[in-house]
């Protein structure tokens, strides 16, 4: 018996031997099997992308090494749409590759449709963040939400949102002033418009006092530059796309904290609305509205069968709309003055067109918003230029034929440049010129109706557009109507695309209260 025992007991460690023998060949296997899959994919999109002429591209890094890593890139972008106007490919390392569109006809045929969802695997960077919310989800779910929080912005809600938004203007004009009585007259514009832009998207969208803009170390904003650009280095870093790397990396670790502290956030509006609601008469001042506010709606949804969202649906949505609805319109107001800066005399005539509304008003009113026709042309062609979302992405699930013929197949992730379409010369006479002219009545009515689209298009496009344009519209006026507004020539901005359109170094403008 002691012999036998032995002899098994030498056997064991053959037995361990072969199965880890078998594990490494069965990851080797599955290595190779990925690889081959990868490379045929590759054959296969390089075979259907042929038709589309683009820069030249090398086979490991694609056109990785022509786009620095602090994304200052948006110039080779509009110097390629010069030369391939309508589409081209654009690879990031060897397996990624996407069709980059930068004309208005080829944008037309993809936003016009609800089929093509967003893309699995830009969006994926950030759904951790924002979870499957309307900004990236698709199918049944997307358009249940989109009818579900339609409402939220129709015209009767709107109109109660102009004296929010003044309010918190005012608050950071008030700062401004102080500001202004120091010895250095020069500002920072883009952090203190983001506080006062989710100051007012708090206020409005969540019936949420949190004073951020006077209390606040703004460890929200903090925490979405942080998280905006972190998921644009995730996709510029083609390692970083496998999960389990990032995972493992410091970017992955500052990811999740900038994560936790952007949810924590979002948990406490969820938190105290939902405790304001238990008192009756909160819930008696909800009933007599006619419209509900954007989170009272996702609050008090109930379906077919009595059944309300989830905490986590609820969340994801409102951290999408936290995002969306302040950074977005921060990166707007913010480029939208410097632009005025850079031309004073359309700065100028924007003042005087507030000046003499508010001759027989005393503050910015609902009623006036559609009395601004050159503030409006000057922000649209703000948008125009400096878009505050400079691109947009889909996944084809089948097909695609474009006007002249040439197709994408399935599968293929396509780019939308709304940065590159709006400067496309082929659309625009002096693309790089400020002209706020080319929004007139007379010259937009000749327009492609995609030429112009900051918002994006089709049954997809932005939910809360006019929300954005009247908080435009209010600031940018209250602002011209107390300051004036110089560039500071010893700190131009540097553009760099981190899912929202900002500046590397801030926007640093001068500024001068006037008498």
């Amino acid at each position: 018996m002691a012999i036998v025992e032995a002899m098994k007991s030498l056997c064991f460690p053959v037995e361990v031997c072969r199965l880890f023998h078998l594990i490494a060949v069965f990851c080797l296997v599955s290595f190779l099997i990925k690889t081959v899959k990868l490379f045929r994919r590759r054959w296969e999109m390089m075979t259907a992308l042929k038709l589309f002429p683009g820069p030249p591209t090398h086979w490991l890094f694609g056109h990785v090494s022509e786009f620095p890593q602090d994304g200052t890139d948006l110039d080779k972008t509009v110097i390629w749409t010069k030369q391939f106007p309508f589409a081209h490919p654009l690879w990031f390392g060897p397996f990624t590759v996407f069709l980059s569109i930068n004309h208005p006809d080829y944008a037309k045929t993809i936003l016009t449709t609800t089929a093509e969802p967003k893309d699995d695997m830009v969006y994926q960077f950030i759904t951790p963040w924002i979870g499957d919310g309307l900004l990236v989800s698709a199918g049944q779910k997307w358009f249940r939400h989109r009818r579900l929080l339609t409402p939220g912005f129709h015209y009767d809600v709107l109109k109660t949102y102009v004296r929010l938004v003044a309010e918190s203007t005012k608050i950071m004009l008030d700062k401004w002033e102080q500001i202004y009585t120091k010895e250095s007259h020069t500002l920072e514009l883009y952090q203190q418009i983001s506080l006062m832009t989710l100051d007012s998207i708090l206020k409005c969208a969540f019936s949420y006092c949190g004073n951020c803009q006077i209390e606040s170390d703004s460890s929200y904003i903090k925490a979405v530059y942080e998280l905006c650009f972190l998921a644009n280095q995730r996709f510029r870093t083609f390692p970083y796309h496998s999960d389990l790397i990032y995972y493992l990396s410091p970017h992955g670790y500052r990811f999740r904290k900038a994560c936790g502290l952007a949810h924590h956030h979002t948990e406490e509006v969820i938190r105290q609305r939902k405790e304001m609601l238990k008192n009756e008469k909160e819930l008696e001042k909800i009933k007599d509205k006619r419209y509900l506010d954007f989170l009272d709606i996702l609050l008090c949804a109930r379906d077919e069968d009595g059944k309300g969202l989830s905490d986590e649906e609820i969340r994801a949505e409102v951290d999408t709309f936290m995002f969306e609805g302040h950074d977005t319109t921060a990166s707007g107001i913010s480029w939208l003055l410097y632009c005025l800066a850079q031309h004073p005399e359309h700065q100028q005539k924007c003042r005087e067109e507030i000046q003499e509304l508010l001759e027989s008003h005393k503050q910015i009113e609902w009623e006036l918003l559609s009395k601004m026709p050159y503030i409006t042309m000057c922000i649209k062609e703000s948008l125009r230029l400096c878009p505050p979302v400079p691109g947009i992405s889909r996944r084809l699930t089948k097909p695609l034929t474009f006007f002249d013929g040439r197709k994408a197949p399935e599968g293929c992730l396509v780019g939308v440049s709304i940065y590159c379409i709006h400067r496309n010369p082929m659309v625009w006479d002096n693309p790089e010129v400020f002209d706020p002219l080319r929004f007139s009545t007379e010259n937009s009515t000749s327009r492609h109706t995609h030429a112009f689209i900051p918002f994006s298009a089709g049954p997809r496009n932005c939910i809360g557009q006019h929300f954005a344009m009247n908080e435009m519209k209010v600031a940018v006026a209250m602002i011209l109507n107390r300051f004036e507004l110089e560039i500071d020539e010893s700190k131009p901005p540097i553009k760099i695309p981190q899912l929202v359109l900002r500046s590397k170094n801030g926007i640093h403008l001068k500024i001068k209260k006037l008498q």
